[in-house]
């Protein structure tokens, strides 16, 4: 779960394995895969910053980098 900022100011978690897109409208909007759509304060670098610190806390990614392989750039 990562914690976001709706634009009323108040926050919640979204279970980012449902995140289907993230973009700036100029403000950000998340799509779901369920098609819903959640307006956020944060970038979507923030967002995208975010679900990968999830995604290696759970070890979804990073498995390489554990192993002391270096991801390519």
């Amino acid at each position: 779960m990562i914690t976001l900022t709706k634009l009323n100011g108040k926050t919640f978690s979204l279970n980012c394995l449902y995140i289907e897109s993230a973009e700036a409208f100029p403000d950000t909007t998340i799509t779901l895969t369920n098609g819903k759509k959640i307006v956020v304060k944060e970038t979507v670098d923030e967002v995208e910053e975010k679900t990968i610190i999830f995604y290696r806390k759970v070890n979804i990614m990073g498995l390489r980098n554990a192993a002391g392989v270096r991801d390519e750039e």
